[in-house]
């Protein structure tokens, strides 16, 4: 009996919230006197690529191989994470929260009859009961949930372990499930991805702008501090409304919500939608001239002056550091 972690590829890539889903049920196997396996499905990654996420814990790696699974098909997901867990006579699934994690935790709930809980930040207190602590009203409190269930579905929000690599790694096998052709019945002909950037929700650091900027022609001071920290670049929801900026740069209650260790936020007053979506954050530096500003209350360390003098000064002196 193992913990499986469902590991999700995105652009031929792991994504990191996937690593640290897969460290997260390398305890939770602890804990249980078992170990982890990874199941991973398409065939974008290299072999190579999968044996090292034995760097984060997984003994094993499932891998099923077909180029049908390379697109996010939901119900063929569902589907084939079914019958691995099945076949590793799991009873806890573990994955990163996501839209896809999402969608798929739903599907898997119902197939396999387990409790799900989701937004997860600890690791679980296993005592005769099984409880989770999980964020709820958007970040703003907490929830100690008792999952009855035999089977239990785990979803994870970002940054609720640090997953530090080892030298340790998997051992891969090809996983042959069989498919139901009406899985695929669904075709996906195009996906249009943000690309040439950090994604807000994978960032480890994130530089925020709102109004104070005065302008979209200002954000070059952003965008400098953000190369600087190798950040992704985010803003209020006035700044999108405006067409500052993409809206997918968009941080809130609203828009991408973001677990950073680093979040700068500069020139945002720190409304309480934006609040919501960058509660979860390590480290929250308010960048902003007027000392009254709401976001001040939330920051762990605040700047009080003018944005326009102090960020060249503080890209200034990252670059030095480097």
């Amino acid at each position: 009996m193992s913990v499986l972690v469902f590991v999700e590829i995105a652009d031929g890539e792991i994504r990191g919230s996937s690593l640290e889903a897969v460290a997260y049920g390398a305890e939770v196997a602890k804990i249980q006197g078992t170990t982890a396996t990874a199941i991973v499905l398409g065939n974008e990654v290299s072999a190579d690529q999968l044996a090292h996420i034995g760097n984060y814990g997984a003994a094993k790696v499932l891998n099923a191989a077909d180029a049908r699974l390379n697109h996010g098909v939901i119900q063929a997901y569902t589907d084939v994470i079914a019958q691995a867990f099945a076949q590793e006579n799991s009873k806890t699934l573990v994955l990163a929260k996501s839209s896809l994690g999402d969608a798929v935790a739903a599907r898997l709930a119902v197939r396999l009859q387990a409790s799900l809980a989701s937004n997860i930040t600890e690791l679980p207190q296993i005592n005769g009961a099984f409880t989770v602590k999980r964020g709820v009203f958007t970040g703003k409190a907490f929830q100690t949930a008792e999952l009855k269930s035999e089977n239990k579905i785990l979803a994870i929000k970002k940054g609720a372990i640090s997953a530090s690599p080892n030298d340790t790694l998997a051992s891969v096998e090809s996983f042959s499930p069989s498919f139901n052709e009406a899985d695929f019945a669904v075709k996906i002909t195009k996906t249009d991805k943000v690309t040439g950037e950090l994604l807000l929700p994978e960032a480890d650091r994130v530089v925020s702008g709102g109004r104070g900027l005065k302008g979209p022609e200002n954000w070059g001071i952003i965008l400098d501090l953000a190369h600087a920290l190798t950040a992704a670049t985010g803003c209020s929801k006035p700044v999108s409304d405006l067409d500052w900026r993409p809206h997918h740069e968009h941080v809130g209650q609203t828009g991408v919500k973001v677990s950073p260790t680093l979040y700068i936020a500069v020139g945002i007053s720190g409304a309480i939608q934006h609040l919501a979506g960058v509660s979860s954050s390590k480290c929250i530096v308010v960048i902003n001239k007027d000392a009254d500003a709401p976001f001040f209350k939330a920051a762990d360390y605040g700047i009080v002056g003018d944005a326009f003098e102090i960020l060249p000064r503080l890209t200034k002196a990252v670059q030095n550091l480097k």
